[in-house]
């Protein structure tokens, strides 16, 4: 669908202003045939909260159902598929790749969504509603928008900015605008939602001000690459924002780390206390479509675990992200073998051997406890446990296939730490401050590995970009992330993201435990006669092509972006 086509479709959002259970799969799909929405609606407090609760959910299904793990983790390299989505695995993307499309497609739709929204509570609410909740909602129709945005500058460069769809209504003159206009425009959003937003959520899973503050030290990161100066450098007025941002979240929020990092994705783990923004999904029966979470559906292994869905058998850890872990020893350039202390391994992907109590396998003659099988050969596959949460009956029933009432992580208080750490390192080797050491090692020792230090003096150790690069990607593996920290990287180090992304090996190989179950070691050894194995990373296949649809439609998307 093209970007003018998405400028019309979403003039037909009336089901926002409406329940969820009044909404239909295609009432994205269709122009209206007689109002824009119900003009008795937004008449009080209630009607508000639920009129914008779908961009929480709905709005995002088409990102959370494949762009999350194809762009956030396929093309990262955290992960890759043997069989399925090759062209974001092999970073071959096209503008015919259909999985293109259908994210930038996504995108398009929370921003079409999120500007109706506001334009409908502005032009509708009546004199019940309450002031300040009239702001709020409209500040969280901002915040979201902004978080598209976000997704759609990392992606594919410089995109067009709409605030207003109805404008726009049958133009096909719609331009680019330049990346640092992109940014700026985000920033302001964040900070006219952080102005608004309440410090507690008024409901469950409401976003508040110290979201929109988290967004804000992330956005301000990114944007000290994008607005540089001089070889490598970051601007230092952003880096000194962004620490500023994550020490008031940190500080003030009330947010805290979850003591073990599994219970971050064990049942129920919704709006826990680390959690700063999910995508708020409710299981509500095998017939409801859009405003449950499906992803589990494409990386869960096998439906032995399933619910009738567990697609995902070919979905593996690459063998460079298991090299990532510490423990893990290189053999060489054809193994790896150890073990680690690192608890996010076995939260994060399933090893052969290891067992999980919390979910149930159907095996032959009946059930058991899943422990993960080895199976024998030149190659098997490390899939993935994140988000993989069982058989409704591990779920208190609330699943079935394809629909799971678990919500999807976009902003966690771990991250913070790891902003303030980088923020404070900024464009020096190494950093020996104290603070940004103590926020870096939390993060360390939460997942049971001890603090960074000397091996020989115990001595505190400097951290350096790379050592906070490497804890990012195991600690938000599988969690739509690992792709924009190297976008970021991008902005201001290019040749340093290609090589990172031209050094691992996303081939064949095999885990071997030493003993099973509940093995103490493996080995991980590549498939010797699986030659595809590195990807070429440069600045003609980084970002992401326009999809084709869409330029053969708005011919102006290939015309030189301006500010906006």
């Amino acid at each position: 669908m093209n970007t003018r086509k998405i400028i019309l479709r979403f003039l037909t959002i009336s089901c926002l202003a409406g329940t969820m259970m009044g909404c239909s799969k295609n009432f994205l799909e269709r122009p209206p045939t007689d109002q824009l929405t119900d003009g008795s609606f937004y008449q009080n407090d209630d009607q508000l909260y639920a009129g914008t609760q779908l961009l929480y959910s709905k709005v995002w299904f088409d990102y959370n159902d494949k762009a999350s793990f194809n762009l956030g983790d396929f093309r990262a390299g955290t992960v890759y598929s043997m069989w399925n989505y090759q062209d974001n695995v092999r970073f071959n993307t096209n503008g015919n790749t259909i999985d293109n499309g259908s994210a930038w497609r996504s995108f398009y739709n929370v921003i079409a969504q999120s500007n109706l929204a506001i334009s409908n509570i502005n032009t509708y609410a009546g004199p019940d509603v309450t002031p300040a909740v009239k702001e709020q909602t409209i500040a969280e129709a901002r915040f979201m928008r902004a978080t598209a945005y976000r997704f759609l500058v990392m992606n594919w460069g410089a995109v067009p900015i709409i605030e207003d769809n109805l404008k726009h209504l049958g133009d096909t003159g719609i331009t680019r605008n330049t990346v640092p206009s992109v940014w700026r425009f985000i920033t302001r959003e964040y900070r006219a939602a952080a102005e608004i937003l309440p410090l507690s959520p008024p409901r469950p899973g409401r976003i508040t001000r110290w979201a929109a503050e988290g967004m804000l030290a992330r956005t301000y990161l990114v944007r000290a690459g994008v607005e540089g100066t001089g070889a490598n450098g970051r601007k230092q007025e952003f880096l000194d924002s962004a620490k500023y941002f994550a020490e008031r979240v940190i500080t003030m929020s009330g947010a805290q780390l979850l003591g073990n990092y599994a219970d971050l994705f064990l049942f129920p783990y919704d709006n826990n206390k680390e959690s700063l923004f999910e995508l708020q999904w409710v299981y509500s029966g095998p017939n409801a479509w859009g405003t449950q979470n499906s992803a589990p559906a494409y990386f869960t292994y096998s439906g032995d675990i399933a619910n009738g869905d567990g697609w995902g058998g070919d979905v593996s850890a690459t063998f460079w992200m298991l090299a990532n872990y510490e423990g893990m020893v290189k053999r060489g350039d054809t193994a790896i073998a150890g073990r680690t202390l690192d608890q996010r391994l076995k939260a994060t992907f399933m090893l052969p051997g290891a067992s999980y109590p919390e979910i149930t396998q159907s095996i032959n003659g009946g059930e058991q406890k899943l422990i993960f099988p080895y199976v024998t050969g030149d190659f098997n596959f490390v899939s993935v446990k994140k988000y993989v949460v069982g058989k409704a009956k591990d779920v208190d029933g609330q699943a079935a296939s394809q629909r799971y009432g678990h919500d999807t992580y976009m902003l966690r208080l771990a991250e913070m730490y790891l902003i303030y750490a980088e923020a404070t390192l900024g464009n020096n080797a190494q950093t020996d401050d104290a603070k940004a050491l103590e926020y870096f090692n939390r993060i360390r020792t939460r997942a049971g590995l001890p603090r960074l230090e000397d091996p020989v003096t115990h001595t505190p150790m400097p951290i350096t970009q790379d050592i906070i690069q490497k804890e990012r990607f195991i600690e938000f593996a599988m969690e739509g992330q690992a792709w924009y920290d190297l976008v970021s990287l991008h902005y201001y180090n290019p040749e340093k993201a290609y090589a990172i992304l031209e050094a691992q090996d996303r081939g064949l190989f095999r885990a071997v435990p030493d003993v099973f179950p509940n093995p103490t070691q493996w080995l991980f050894e590549i498939t010797t006669w699986d030659n595809n194995r590195h990807i070429v990373a440069n600045a003609g296949n980084f970002q992401l092509p326009i999809p084709s649809p869409e330029l053969a439609q708005a011919p102006n998307l290939n015309k030189e972006p301006v500010d906006y």
